[in-house]
């Protein structure tokens, strides 16, 4: 007789549901640890056919660590659970945990696709990166501030330049250098971190094939290709081209009900940083990119009919096609073929 696992995971403990035959047989709780949670599964219920749980913090970790214990581990789409667990009239971690065994049993679910360790790490590299440049962002802006209420004004510039024009200010007020110093101090250690992070992401591009050649294409540089290639994986994970701009969240929603019909915003689903990214890419083709390209054309006529942001928001999408149909076929980016993505 085959069992169906609910797992509830919480950072500390999982609420672990066991259902065979349509009803529950077990129900407890287990220190959020794979191994011990494996131990505690093979005892409940030695013919597991389903072990499910739901996308959070530590799925990937649960993902990867089950199914090296032989479990049958499914990780299944949360917002498509919420709408099942949400029937019960009361939420708590054992009735959630029911609820995904039921889901297991009847196979109703939606199952994603975890990425492996090595996406995750190139993935962890960019959040990295990207945070350490916020937050030197934020302090300079921050000490730009503290320095204009006493009436000094940093001027244009960034990087060294930034840092001698805040010190040249600073030698005629020496009751405030004590203060912003410490400041200036650790955004130059942190601009150090983030520039060892882009060294390791820009040689970790170019021993990639993959992203030589997503770079070829303007607009996209290390950063972009190396996250576009560790969210895509595999281009067989997708079956056409197309679902990548869907599996980004840059289709516009649709709703129609009776004789109402029609179109709003994106859906913005999916990884909201890559998406970004890709926005970024598509500002530059439309704005900065010198050499022409069917791709580029087509954005600055639609550009010219919709609007900026809704070109930009087309061309990146169509640009997430051109970079999936690229990863399939292994060639460089046809300026001249840009529209038959």
């Amino acid at each position: 007789m085959s069992e169906y696992i609910g797992l509830d995971v919480s950072l500390k403990e999982t609420a672990i549901s066991v259902r065979r035959d349509g009803e529950r047989i077990w129900r407890g709780k287990c220190p959020s640890d794979p191994k011990l949670l494996a131990e505690v599964i093979r005892h409940r219920a030695p013919a597991a056919e389903r072990v499910v749980f739901e996308t959070g913090p530590l799925s990937v970790w649960f993902y990867h660590a089950l199914s090296a214990e032989g479990l049958p581990a499914i990780c299944i789409d949360a917002r498509h659970a919420k709408a099942a667990l949400d029937m019960a009239p009361n939420k708590t971690d054992a009735k959630d945990a029911d609820g995904l065994a039921q889901l297991a049993e009847v196979g109703f679910y939606r199952e994603v696709r975890v990425k492996g360790y090595d996406s995750m790490l190139i993935r962890t590299l960019v959040t990295a990166r990207t945070k350490l440049i916020r937050i030197m962002t934020e302090l300079s802006n921050q000490i730009r501030g503290l320095m204009k209420t006493f009436g000094l004004v940093v001027s244009k510039g960034s990087g060294l330049v930034f840092a001698t024009n805040v010190r040249n200010l600073l030698g005629s007020n020496a009751a405030l250098e004590q203060i912003i110093l410490p400041l200036l101090e650790a955004w130059r250690s942190i601009r150090g971190r983030a520039a060892e992070l882009d060294r390791q992401l820009v040689a970790m591009a170019r021993r990639s094939d993959a992203c030589q050649v997503l770079k070829s294409i303007p607009g996209v540089g290390a950063v972009t290709s190396a996250s576009f290639v560790a969210a895509i994986e595999d281009p067989k994970n997708f079956r056409i081209s197309r679902s990548v701009g869907a599996w980004l969240g840059l289709t516009t929603r649709r709703y129609q009900s009776g004789e109402v019909d029609y179109d709003g915003h994106i859906s913005r689903r999916g990884d909201s940083h890559l998406r970004g990214l890709l926005y970024e890419a598509a500002t530059v083709i439309l704005t900065r990119a010198h050499a022409d390209s069917s791709l580029r054309a087509w954005g600055m006529k639609l550009r010219e009919k919709v609007g900026f942001k809704r070109a930009a928001v087309a061309v990146a999408r169509k640009l997430s096609v051109i970079m999936h149909r690229m990863l399939t076929t292994g060639e460089f980016f046809d300026r001249s073929a840009g529209m038959t993505a």
